[in-house]
């Protein structure tokens, strides 16, 4: 509902027939202004959302327009609205209308919710959990919902290797992990690098339809060096390894050692159960410091909501390979490409990329960017004034500070060589932070919260968002490179000097404050 503000100006005396003739049209002014509920839109997370097992996921759905979603019931579902997850209804949550699933599970963030703005909170994933989501809004005038996919899965333990004893003229060998999902897959190879025919293997699911595996190999007198049992997740493309070294006195055999090789194994099995006592005082100990850390996270994500700015690509700064979405939010590769478009000194003549409208000279500034499966791409920012025409390199001392994919699964950032990044989970959105008087840009894993690399650098200019798809690579997923949409807020106010940032209803954060 919208109202239009009203100023009296009581300074003056107003005759009573023109009093009467304000007063009606002051009424008229006052009167609600009717939303056509086809307007009404609920806006979900839009794309799949990838959670590990053990950890905690977020879903956003808000109302465009914003809409007072106070007085509403809002449903959060499975595949179907009876399978309730979540019911909000008359100012209250109604927790004995959840599946049992997930009754203790779940907690509702309404900070928001007179904007029309709800997160829900789903901690303790399973992978039962995986499959479709929706919520759903729901008034005396209109009913909206929109669905997505939660998808699931889980990096089992280490493996673990023991000496079974010998059979067939070898050593048996077996390994075992748990806690995987989907279905892991196995290998044993030799110190060559060979692959080792299992003699076993078995993969069963426990009650949390996590999966076990156990497998076995006798392993002969020609490949005892450095055997490896590998074990890897298929779905995030992540595997865990263990080698053990096997001496040629435990192979069958006449040898005046292998009683004393046997004796200092069982020593060795004593010093092991030390070890992992060790291990588990260690561990709890950093699952108290992990618990610090998400609370310093949750204030940085308070940080960063705090600095959300819209981004838009300047279409006459593209490369004429590339193709700039009439909403300026997206950029691919043409399927066709035009010919270069000469004398234009604002287009990049040999770079692939596209910069942003806006230009950053001051303050803290956030955003992201859906960079889907693409198998190529690079983001940051650069100098305004970078040169446009020939080749660059992309480092911090040409006024390039970005991060790059390649082949699928290369994370690297030039600094200026090139630094190898490794991420637990692949990134289908990758959140963009620049601190320009801390001289800082940060770059974020949204997918599952975790924080890429920052650059440390003292900025001297005007800076601008930087987006280079790459070349289609032929790939399976095309994606283009989408700038996330923002949800609009009641409170939000555009600064007249500083046109790309939009202030929070609380208050900025201490500015001596420094993420990561």
């Amino acid at each position: 509902m919208m109202y239009f503000p009203v100023f009296l100006d009581l300074s003056q005396q107003v005759p009573m027939l023109s009093g009467v003739f304000f007063l009606t049209h002051l009424t008229l002014l006052l009167q609600p202004v009717e939303l056509n509920s086809e307007e009404v839109k609920v806006i979900g997370p839009g794309e799949p959302i990838l959670a590990l097992v053990g950890e905690e996921v977020e879903f956003s759905c808000y109302l465009s327009p914003y809409l007072d979603a106070e007085d509403m019931e809002i449903r959060w579902f499975r595949s179907q609205t009876s399978d309730v997850v979540h019911l909000y209804r008359g100012g209250q949550e109604l927790h004995s209308q959840q599946m049992v699933q997930f009754q203790n599970r779940t907690k509702l963030i309404k900070d928001f919710i007179m904007d029309g703005m709800v997160n829900l909170k789903l901690h303790g994933i399973i992978p039962a959990d995986e499959g479709l989501y929706g919520c759903r809004f729901l008034s005396t005038n209109f009913s909206r919902e929109a669905i997505w996919e939660l998808e699931v899965a889980g990096l089992g333990s280490d493996p673990h290797i023991s000496l079974e004893g010998f059979k067939e003229g070898g050593i048996q060998l077996r390994c075992s992990s748990s806690g995987w999902y989907p279905k892991p897959q196995a290998q044993w190879k030799d110190h060559k690098g060979q692959c080792l025919s299992p003699e076993m293997e078995a993969i069963v699911q426990d009650a949390q339809s996590l999966f076990n595996l156990e497998t076995s190999v006798v392993v002969q007198g020609d490949a005892h060096n450095n055997v490896s049992c590998s074990i890897q997740n298929s779905f995030l493309i992540q595997k865990k390894e263990f080698t053990i070294q096997i001496a040629d006195v435990f192979l069958p055999g006449n040898s005046p050692w292998k009683r004393a090789f046997l004796g200092i194994l069982v020593g060795l099995s004593l010093l092991l159960a030390l070890l992992v006592t060790l291990a588990l005082y260690f561990f709890q100990k950093q699952r108290r410091s992990q618990e610090k850390l998400k609370e310093q996270a949750d204030k940085d994500k308070e940080i960063l909501t705090a600095n959300l700015v819209d981004v838009t690509l300047d279409p006459a700064s593209a490369h004429h390979s590339l193709e700039v979405s009439e909403d300026g939010k997206s950029v691919s590769s043409c399927t066709a490409v035009p010919g270069p478009v000469m004398g234009d000194p604002q287009r990049f003549s040999e770079q692939t990329c596209v910069l942003s409208c806006q230009h950053f000279s001051g303050g803290r500034h956030y955003w992201e960017v859906h960079v889907g499966r693409r198998s190529r791409w690079f983001l940051g920012v650069c100098l305004a004034t970078v040169p446009r025409m020939g080749p660059a390199q992309l480092s911090p001392a040409s006024g390039y500070w970005v991060m790059g994919l390649w082949n699928h699964s290369e994370y690297f950032v030039l600094d200026p060589h090139r630094i190898a990044l490794t991420l637990r989970v692949p990134p289908r959105r990758v959140g963009i932070f620049l601190d320009w008087e801390a001289g800082k840009l940060s770059f974020f894993n949204v997918s599952d919260g975790s924080h890429i690399f920052t650059f440390t650098d003292t900025f001297s200019g005007t800076l601008c968002a930087y987006f280079r798809p790459r070349a289609h690579d032929g790939g399976e997923h095309p994606d283009p490179l989408t700038i996330c949409p923002l949800p609009v807020r009641r409170t939000c106010i555009l600064e007249e000097d500083e046109r790309d940032a939009w202030l929070q209803p609380y208050g900025p954060s201490d500015p001596t404050l420094g993420l990561w």
